[in-house]
């Protein structure tokens, strides 16, 4: 059995022009006075489904969360409180930002309406989103590659501190996607939605802009940023699949080198994502590409990529690495001590699936993450090691391109392959997301991502909270 379907997802707003930012402080010992009494670890008896879910909700956290040591006992934080929302799923929500609360100053700080990390899903709505423009807690494209949107990434970037004016690029154009279908590029600028002239003022147009892109179809006007070329384009939202991860890629030459360049849109789960020999439709074209013409260098665009299963990052660092990492440390994970001593034991409950998402099996007894295997999460257990993948050897020098929406896996790649390659990072401060998770379903509808560890690389370097920064 294996668990390597595991997600390091970003939460970054597309709304927000600058990097997101956590202080490096190490975390505090509270002091204690008295150790907590058992009956107020115990939540009183309840047939109310939404009380039972609060309840699990807590006390999944108090055994899985990285920082449940912070954490007050069950009495004390009183999950059943959080009652005067609309729905089950918002008041669920309030409850899990109560726990990052405690968390402070690694996933919360005061004024922060999320935590920056861990987050509820809902299965049934998966995909509802009808633009690119707001990224909230779904990703447009989700991690199989099914769409339901116009299939494009549109970020404003300010050129008037003073009046506000802006530019609005289109940054991304997902693949089949309506966008891509009427042959819309990146780097194109939109300046009318819906015929409304866009751009003068980001704050008093931003309110229109996500409303117009909200709706099932839109009208957008704008023209090529180098080439001036106008255009007009009528989009509506469609359900699409298959859509790859890739944006972009391109062999340049620059004097005796090879420059292998690969804008990547996410990791998104390997179309063979067999433990014993995985592989993928979309990545290994690219890299026997890069291979046969000889590449001596990389240039990895990261700039949108708010992460995905921990699985592909792996892959494609197998993809880049020299064959002289293979059996050497790529990164480890670290849990809390409750869950790295076996301890969880409210992990009995949840299923560990297999490779496709379904129930796994062994001698009639169903599978659960908690005795798949001897201590499934001590260190030794989730230290992962590299393993060479197809012919691309030799390269040294991999160029990370990144912005603060860079997160996650992404950072975990950059962070990984320091101790081996000549790593450089330019652009932005990355989003600054150690941390990884796997869900929790409860009422068979949720699944809840608490952080659940940190990742360090081959020299125990990891922590960075406040993000990675760039070198140029």
């Amino acid at each position: 059995m294996n668990k390597k379907y595991f997600l390091m997802l970003s939460v970054v707003s597309l709304l927000a022009l600058g990097a997101c930012k956590k202080s490096k402080e190490e975390p505090k010992t509270e002091p204690k006075t008295e150790e907590p009494k058992t009956e107020d670890e115990i939540p009183p008896a309840t047939s109310n489904r939404r009380e039972l879910s609060q309840d699990s909700i807590f006390l999944y956290a108090k055994q899985l969360y990285y920082w449940n040591d912070k954490l007050p006992t069950y009495k004390v934080f009183n999950p059943r409180k959080y009652t005067s929302l609309s729905t089950d799923l918002d008041n669920y929500e309030a409850e899990l930002l109560g726990i990052a609360k405690y968390s402070d100053p690694y996933e919360w700080t005061t004024g922060d309406s999320d935590p920056k990390f861990s987050y509820i899903s809902d299965k049934t709505k998966k995909n509802t989103g009808a633009t690119g423009f707001v990224r909230e807690k779904t990703l447009n494209v989700d991690l199989e590659g099914n769409g339901n949107d116009i299939g494009l990434r549109l970020v404003p970037y300010l050129t008037n501190t003073t009046t506000r004016s802006y530019l609005f690029f289109i940054t991304a154009i997902y693949d089949k996607s309506p966008a891509a279908a009427a042959g819309l590029k990146r780097g194109m600028v939109v300046t009318k939605v819906n015929g409304t002239p866009v751009g003068a003022h980001f704050e008093n147009e931003v309110d229109f802009l996500n409303n117009a892109l909200a709706q099932a179809s839109v009208t957008i006007e704008g023209k090529g940023y180098l080439d001036n070329v106008v255009f007009s384009k009528t989009l509506t939202k469609t359900n699409y699949s298959d859509s790859s991860p890739i944006y972009s890629q391109k062999v340049f030459t620059a004097g005796a080198k090879k420059i292998g360049y690969m804008a990547m849109a996410r990791f998104s789960r390997l179309s063979n994502p067999s433990s014993n020999n995985p592989s993928d439709v979309d990545l290994d074209p690219v890299f026997a590409n890069f291979s046969s013409k000889g590449v001596t260098d990389l240039i990895i665009d990261l700039r949108y990529n708010g992460g995905g299963y921990i699985q592909t990052a792996e892959y494609l660092m197998n993809l880049m690495a020299p064959s002289s990492t293979t059996g050497k440390v790529m990164f480890s994970e670290y849990y809390n001590s409750i869950v790295q001593n076996n301890q969880a034991t409210i992990l009995k409950n949840q299923a560990l699936p297999d490779e496709n998402g379904k129930a796994q099996f062994f001698n009639g007894k169903l599978v659960t993450y908690f005795d798949y295997k001897p201590n499934p999460f001590s260190v030794a257990n989730n230290t992962s090691n590299f393993n060479k993948k197809g012919t691309l050897n030799g390269v040294q020098n991999v160029v990370f391109l990144v912005t603060g929406n860079t997160a996650s896996a992404s950072e975990l790649m950059i962070n990984s392959l320091k101790p081996y390659l000549n790593v450089k990072v330019v652009g932005q401060t990355t989003y600054g997301k150690p941390i990884g998770f796997f869900p929790v379903r409860i009422e068979n509808r949720y699944d809840v991502f608490f952080s659940m560890f940190e990742t360090k690389n081959s020299l125990g370097q990891g922590g960075y909270y406040s993000g990675i920064k760039p070198d140029t």
